[in-house]
């Protein structure tokens, strides 16, 4: 017999569906990957999304740990679910359960706490015939060696840009990062499912799809025999793929001049890549345990743009490491602005307690980090306009997103080297690539006008 809670439930409108539910997502393009398959195994299983404004029967939170600030924001999410679903099953997943699980085992309301690999299990785990009680954590050790755990999405709803997960964990072990911790060792999704992966959103009527992971560069390494991204990447790039494909975050030590120039030539891959720096100081780059110079860095990104002229680089940057010197971070804003980026992220350090740097003495103020933070944001705001100041009165694609700007009511897409487009017209260039005259910038945003024909 199904548990009372689940067989009816009550608003202060009346009655609603059963089996409905809510997912809150945090973090990555990885966990928005994730937070689709769970979505979709929950709806096999004959779940429905709960309409925006009314209460769930089920709750699920898909927690990020990157930084503390994403750590709190995880927390507070599952406290809002709690408040705003009373009486709902709350499930907890994600790299901040995966690390902390006792965070929200003992939290009042929640029910499950499921580490990352047990993503593929929730919709079994919270049927109506559930066995454990509140608080119950199912967390294992991601020390060793595992395969990849596919969790495939086919239905991505209104979304233009599809994600395709082919990699998960990381080598790395940088000394400021809980990745490794939070996601264990680096595995890779097999290459002929990848293609049938591309091949179905092509043949689905998608224009574009991101291809993902925590550590991409080092995908295929795992895998019996071994591969690389280059030998994928040339792979995919056939008459089956979509006609935009675009990587998500790589590693400059990932790539290699085959790979650089694989990405050069190809017809599909988008002249956008998002290469960390994290910082441009060499000394600061060793207490890191980044494998690379701030020269080398540097070198790799002139090498890239004497290839692609229109690409778009973007960098993480994370400011106040400990022991970073005025002179390191006059270092890195040197660097940085003698760098061609379009973009950059700007992170304040974070002391995760897993992770060498925690145990380091010589730190940063909050305050210096914080106003450094801000004095670096601005160089990436310079850095953002005369990218888009270079492409005003130029004709490019925009692929068109299947919802619109909420402050203009405009239509909005993105350019193949990621240029966000404003622009005015009907609803019918949802999804649809169109050719867009770029006229100007306002506020920081790019305004475009469909050439004639469109």
């Amino acid at each position: 017999m199904e548990s009372p809670e689940f067989v009816i439930r009550f608003t202060i409108h009346g009655v609603y569906e059963m089996k409905s539910f809510t997912i809150t997502t945090l973090g990555c393009k990885v966990n928005r990957y994730e937070s689709e398959a769970i979505s979709e195994q929950l709806a096999g299983q004959g779940w429905q999304r709960a309409d925006k404004g009314t209460r769930a029967s089920l709750c699920i939170v898909n927690t990020c740990t990157v930084t503390q600030k994403a750590a709190m924001q995880s927390r507070q999410a599952a406290r809002k679910v709690i408040r705003s679903h009373p009486g709902a099953l709350v499930a907890v997943t994600g790299c901040y359960a995966q690390v902390a699980p006792e965070v929200f085992a003992s939290m009042s309301g929640v029910h499950y706490v499921m580490g990352n690999t047990f993503k593929d299990r929730i919709a079994r785990m919270v049927g109506p015939h559930r066995q454990h009680g509140p608080g119950a954590s199912f967390v294992e050790d991601l020390s060793n060696h595992r395969p990849f755990q596919d969790l495939p999405v086919t239905r991505f709803g209104n979304r233009t840009r599809p994600f395709v997960k082919i990699q998960d964990g990381c080598d790395a072990f940088c000394s400021y990062c809980i990745v490794p911790h939070a996601r264990g060792r680096s595995r890779s999704l097999g290459q002929q499912v990848v293609v049938d992966r591309i091949e179905g959103l092509k043949e689905q009527g998608y224009a574009e799809a991101v291809l993902c992971g925590i550590n991409i560069g080092r995908y295929g390494q795992d895998l019996d025999p071994a591969t690389t991204l280059s030998s994928l990447v040339e792979l995919i790039d056939g008459p089956w793929a979509v006609k935009r494909l675009r990587l998500s975050s790589i590693e400059p030590a990932d790539l290699s001049g085959e790979l650089v120039g694989q990405l050069a030539a190809s017809k599909h891959v988008c002249p956008h890549l998002h290469i960390p720096l994290q910082s441009g100081d060499d000394e600061v780059l060793k207490g890191m345990n980044r494998p690379y110079s701030s020269r080398a860095y540097a070198e790799l990104i002139h090498h890239i743009v004497g290839l692609m002229p229109d690409v778009a680089i973007g960098a993480d940057v994370l400011v106040g490491f400990p022991g970073e010197t005025e002179k390191a971070f006059e270092n890195t804003c040197n660097l940085v602005e003698q760098l061609p980026f379009a973009y950059l992220h700007v992170f304040p350090f974070s002391v995760q307690k897993q992770t060498p740097a925690a145990a380091r003495r010589d730190v940063v103020r909050p305050e210096v980090i914080k106003s450094r933070c801000r004095y670096l944001r601005e160089i990436g705001q310079m850095k953002r306009r005369k990218f888009y100041e270079r492409y005003v009165g130029s004709t490019l694609e925009v692929l068109i997103e299947g919802n619109r700007d909420r402050v203009t009511g405009y239509l909005k897409g993105f350019t193949r080297n990621y240029i966000p487009v404003l622009v005015r017209g009907s609803d019918e260039l949802f999804h649809q690539a169109v050719q867009i005259r770029l006229v100007g910038i306002e506020h920081g945003r790019v305004f475009g006008q469909c050439v004639s024909g469109q």
